[in-house]
């Protein structure tokens, strides 16, 4: 029987996973997931995990009221208040997107700031200024908050052992990033699923996801493998002419709660 396993939530794009129980869903995925982002503040450019690896020790841990608190070791914790309706607007670019999203605050960018080394803002995603996911996949009205792409992120754990096996050694679901992890499933099943149901709340598969350096980033110490696994192996047995794939970006079709232990169903 297939079963979720796991649930993360990152809340500030490209910082340390929230380990969940049990979690709602909104029309952007999981709630709270991705909803605030670090950006340069001379261009607006979106910072990530690729550019600055220590950001995989920046805890940004979401409340009921939106809002975040921000810690990492050496570093005192500071409450982040949900940016209100009267805050200002600040021009960002994640990829290719371009948008104005509210900023956190002077007292969260100089934290973030003395964090990364160079003037930085806190950015928040509301709802009605959701981004459209990439065009040509899914439907023209999905959306998604800060995430690379797509709302939601789906890995087998079944996909996980085998790569490990390939490399020698165990890996960290962390490294990947997912959302939701799966168990019961043979390796890389997800690849031929097209649409799933959890509990009451049905999924639709987009796209592949295509992996890169950030998964050589050890999310316990921040530190690179010396040896570029796991990308490397995924190189050699997971490649297609659009990189290599590990994991399935889906959309949730409706609102809802998951928890760990659901029942997974296969529609298509």
């Amino acid at each position: 029987m297939l079963r979720l396993s796991a649930l993360y939530r990152y809340p500030l794009k490209s910082g340390k996973a929230e380990t969940l129980q049990a979690v709602g869903l909104d029309k952007l995925g999981l709630e709270g997931d991705r909803r605030w982002m670090l950006v340069d503040e001379a261009s607006g450019r979106f910072l990530t995990q690729r550019a600055v690896a220590k950001m995989s020790q920046l805890s940004a841990l979401w409340n009921a009221a939106g809002g975040l608190t921000l810690s990492s070791p050496g570093y005192p914790s500071l409450d982040v208040a949900l940016p209100d309706s009267a805050s200002e607007l600040r021009g960002v670019t994640i990829w290719n997107d371009t948008l104005r999203v509210p900023d956190a605050g002077t007292a969260a960018a100089a934290w973030v700031s003395d964090f990364i080394g160079k003037p930085t803002r806190l950015v928040q995603m509301p709802l009605e200024r959701a981004r459209t996911t990439q065009a040509g996949y899914g439907r023209d009205d999905d959306q998604v908050a800060f995430a690379d792409g797509y709302p939601l992120l789906l890995i087998g754990q079944g996909s996980l052992d085998d790569l490990s096996r390939e490399i020698g050694r165990p890996m960290e679901m962390l490294r990947f990033r997912p959302n939701l992890v799966i168990e019961g499933a043979e390796a890389f099943a997800e690849d031929g699923w097209k649409r799933l149901r959890i509990g009451d709340i049905e999924f639709r598969m987009v796209k592949p996801c295509s992996r890169c350096v950030l998964t050589t980033i050890d999310p316990r110490t921040g530190e690179r493998s010396a040896d570029r696994e796991p990308f490397a192996t995924l190189q050699t047995y997971r490649k297609t002419e659009q990189g290599a794939m590990f994991g399935q970006n889906l959309v949730n079709d409706g609102v809802g709660r998951l928890e760990v232990g659901m029942a997974v169903t296969v529609l298509e």
